[in-house]
């Protein structure tokens, strides 16, 4: 226990150091900055050989119900055997309607008391999902919250360089046209959103150059809303048409998301990405599969798990898990100076 406690406030300590060092503002009025920069944060491995393992879990939070813990107890596990460097939240962080504040204790019942297994107090990289929207957004992207429980980090769009890898994380939800024209009874806060249009614009040029400018061996990108998906709702065209040429032109390895409440690996002959789902925090079982061909659809699994990705300077292993821990599915690439290979 002496050891967690150290390990937790070491976390905190480093998680808010580096939010006040680059964070003058909130870090939701820094999205909309002059300088229209992505925010870049370092993730160094921990690892002699330098590779890096981490999980992937998606719209989780709801108070440990809909399997949420037992979710997080797989992912437990899973992480100790990978020894796993950090999490990434898919989005979708808190239901119904995102956080009401700073105060709101379902950051607590849906998060600290949650992932409580040792091998998850890593640093949580998450992105916002359309569910968080509906609350109050800047209260998820608030330094207090990491002075709460040093794991978390939270912002729109953002760089995490790990050296071998980079991540290019993107909020999605402003791109979708629906939230917009046709909110039903919710009530979205786009607060540091408007002008739509400007925002949009600013995050595909940055996306655009930050990839270009890009070194790393493999390149990843993590959005809420799914590019490719088989699930309840489909295909996002605004990511389609928008994103998804600037990935494609950059060799961008994979794309990863949540939205769809189900695990999933997409792969078509017209795209060398690998599309990737990792959305069964919680809530699943919606029994809707999309029409979609299926020499494309190398996973479909409409219940509760999570994914981990094994990389090193050469490789990457990708595995979805079920809710009891099973393997559901393997894929994995390698890359050399002159060819890549792909194997199931």
């Amino acid at each position: 226990m002496e050891n967690k406690s150290t390990m937790n406030a070491s976390l905190r300590f480093f998680s808010a150091l580096f939010l006040v060092l680059v964070s003058c503002c909130s870090l939701s009025s820094c999205a909309a900055d002059a300088d229209h920069e992505l925010r870049r944060l370092q993730h160094a491995s921990a690892k002699a050989d330098g590779s890096l393992s981490f999980l992937v879990v998606g719209d989780w939070g709801r108070r440990g119900t809909y399997n949420q813990s037992r979710v997080a107890l797989q992912m437990g596990v899973v992480g100790e055997k990978l020894d796993i460097d950090f999490v990434i939240s898919t989005g979708d962080n808190f239901y119904d309607d995102g956080l009401t504040g700073i105060d709101d204790p379902a950051f607590e019942e849906s998060f600290s008391k949650i992932y409580t297994a040792p091998s998850l107090q890593k640093q949580w990289y998450n992105v916002l999902g359309n569910h968080d929207y509906r609350g109050n957004v800047e209260a998820q992207l608030r330094p207090v919250l990491t002075g709460l429980d040093g794991r978390w980090l939270c912002m729109r769009s953002f760089i995490v360089d790990a050296e071998i890898a980079e991540f290019f994380f993107v909020d999605t939800t402003p791109f979708a046209d629906k939230y917009f024209t046709d909110p039903e009874d919710h009530v979205y806060d786009w607060s540091g959103i408007l002008p739509r249009n400007e925002y949009l614009s600013n995050i595909l040029k940055d996306v655009d150059s930050a990839l270009k400018e890009s070194n790393a061996k493999w390149k990843i990108v993590v959005g809420h809303h799914g590019i490719r998906s088989a699930g309840q709702h489909g295909d996002t065209p605004e990511l389609v048409s928008q994103l998804l040429p600037i990935l494609e032109a950059n060799d961008v390895d994979l794309y990863i998301n949540g939205h769809d409440h189900c695990l999933q690996h997409i792969s078509t002959p017209n795209s060398p990405i690998q599309f990737l789902t990792s959305g069964g925090g919680s809530k699943a079982w919606r029994g809707v599969v999309m029409p979609y061909d299926p020499s494309e659809i190398k996973l479909y699994y409409d219940g509760q798990g999570f994914m981990s990705v094994q990389i090193t300077p050469s490789q990457v292993d990708i595995a979805f898990y079920d809710v009891f821990g099973n393997v559901l599915h393997k894929w994995g690439t390698s890359k050399d100076l002159y060819s890549t290979t792909m194997y199931m």
